[in-house]
């Protein structure tokens, strides 16, 4: 079999879609840079993981994360990983985000709210935060993709790796199911079909 970065494999490209792909294949997975925290080490595994939401903790104002999956709902507070609330069979009714506004109940802190999750039934995550950052997927190795955090509001193909950009995580055995920020922007959350990986930062201040 070719080699998935054979040239002869992405025909019709033009010249600029070809150099991109090459830095975008040449870039190695490196740590997401300050103010950027991983919160697992590296992942939580979720079996099944069918999609995720945010909401605030009423107490902290924190962000929180919700899991769906086939084994249940679970919800993490987003800056200690700690998994806070779990619930192993939901009501049918609402175990699956598969309504209208693709919600599902919340759970623990979260009880009484709907909250939407991105994933297998559609939806989607912030692509932008504060503060000039940005996520984009690329796929130069199709079907693995990988995530690219950008900074300075610069998109992944100006400036160099690892200064204006950076490639966070590849997804090399399991299917994305969600990738972005919590709406606050505090939070950065990639979510496969098996696990979840997060960042997070420090809350900053805005002027004005």
């Amino acid at each position: 079999m070719s080699d998935a970065s054979d040239e002869s494999s992405v025909g019709g490209l033009s010249p600029y879609q070809r150099e991109l792909r090459k830095r975008f294949l040449a870039a190695p997975q490196v740590a997401a840079p300050a103010p950027w925290r991983q919160v697992f080490d590296p992942y939580v595994a979720v079996g099944g993981l069918l999609g995720i939401g945010f909401g605030v903790d009423p107490g902290s104002g924190g962000d929180l994360v919700m899991v769906v999956s086939h084994d249940g709902h679970g919800l993490f507070d987003a800056v200690t990983g700690e998994r806070i609330a779990r619930d192993r069979d939901p009501d049918p009714e609402g175990d699956v985000p598969d309504g209208p506004d693709l919600s599902c109940p919340g759970l623990g802190p979260l009880e009484g709210v709907r909250v939407r999750i991105a994933g297998l039934y559609g939806g989607g995550l912030h692509t932008s935060a504060s503060g000039g950052w940005s996520v984009d997927v690329v796929a130069p190795d199709w079907p693995h993709e990988r995530v690219l955090l950008s900074g300075d509001g610069g998109m992944p193909h100006r400036g160099p790796h690892g200064e204006k950009w950076w490639h966070v995580f590849h997804s090399r055995w399991s299917e994305l199911r969600a990738v972005g920020f919590s709406p606050s922007g505090r939070t950065l959350a990639v979510a496969t079909s098996s696990d979840l990986t997060l960042w997070t930062r420090a809350e900053e201040r805005q002027d004005g």
